[in-house]
């Protein structure tokens, strides 16, 4: 089967390096974003799925804007490719470049379709509270992510599961249903969605970075792993990224890691919400949130480097009753 493949993340690394390990399958090329400025130098750099077709020696083309291209549509219909396989690509694809496969495009997409269409899955779904997510592969059409669904596969989602970590899983997940997808290609039956149970998950704006105390121990536990590692408030002035914390509430003490257990209490304020009302040796300052108490086990402050909850408080002489502000999102 030839394949030509769109992508552009990280988490479209996995189901391509299937692709090109297994014989049955033919990579022609690769479609990915445009190389972008990243990193302190500032320095124009290769999307990661650009880096591994260059390490293959894939042909590889970067349409500013694909919808925009007349040429490329021609170049790729020309190679007389089965099917294109579309993973986190980043542009929706014209009705040019949809309809040109033998099979149609294929798309790996980081949900449970129809629930969390869109450009962050993985991270709204966290940012919800979900206890279960998956990956599903689907024909695509011309809307977003409504095309009909081929396979999927559920996983269960922890406590302390970070966007990070769970597109790695999934990434992996993916690859293989991908396998399995386009082995069952001309059998499968293409089952349309239910756009009455479609839920979004659009692009993630600064300002969702913002930790407001005011809201529970538990949704701000949530939108810390979800925008992983963004998420911020204030200390004295300066950001202060929060990178792993833990709800000291009855609702999840048994996923805690069992040290903390001991710690849980109910839910009922003692503090005004963002005031540090006790410190856990070895662990971090716990914080009063608007319902709950959120523990601070990894955090880094602007400038300096990523450190443990507890060193925190050694390093500022942190002292119970400081109080941590919100950041504008301007910052």
């Amino acid at each position: 089967m030839r394949i030509i493949y769109f992508g552009t993340p990280e988490f479209a690394l996995a189901p391509l390096q299937r692709l090109l390990e297994t014989e049955t399958y033919q990579v022609l090329g690769v479609v990915t974003q445009p190389d972008r400025r990243r990193g302190r130098g500032n320095q124009l750099s290769p999307s990661p799925v650009k880096a591994l077709a260059l390490r293959h020696g894939l042909p590889v083309w970067q349409p500013e804007r694909l919808r925009r291209d007349p040429e490329l549509p021609q170049v790729l219909r020309s190679l007389g490719a089965d099917v294109f396989v579309v993973v986190a690509y980043g542009q929706i694809l014209p009705p040019s470049i949809l309809e040109s496969p033998r099979y149609g495009c294929i798309n790996i997409h980081g949900s449970l379709l129809p629930k969390y269409r869109g450009a962050a899955p993985i991270q709204w779904a966290l940012y919800h509270g979900e206890r279960e997510t998956g990956v599903t592969t689907m024909l695509m059409d011309a809307g977003m992510d409504t095309g009909p669904m081929l396979l999927k596969q559920k996983v269960s989602i922890h406590l302390g599961d970070t966007a990070a970590a769970l597109s790695a899983t999934l990434s992996q997940i993916g690859a293989d249903l991908l396998l399995e997808t386009l082995q069952q290609l001309p059998q499968l039956q293409p089952e349309p969605q239910n756009d009455a149970e479609a839920t979004y998950a659009p692009l993630i704006q600064k300002s969702n970075y913002v930790i407001d105390w005011g809201r529970s121990a538990l949704a701000l536990h949530n939108q810390v792993r979800a925008f992983y590692p963004y998420a911020y408030t204030q200390w004295q002035g300066t950001p202060l990224k929060l990178l792993q914390t833990w709800p000291l509430i009855p609702e999840v003490a048994a996923e805690l890691p069992e040290p903390l257990q001991s710690f849980v209490c109910e839910p009922e304020a003692s503090a005004a919400a963002g005031t540090v009302v006790e410190l856990i040796k070895g662990w971090g300052p716990v914080v009063q949130t608007g319902k709950g108490r959120l523990l601070l086990s990894q955090v880094q402050l602007s400038g300096r480097k990523t450190q443990s909850g507890w060193d925190f408080i050694n390093g500022v002489r942190l002292a119970i009753a400081t109080q941590f502000g919100i950041v504008s999102s301007a910052l």
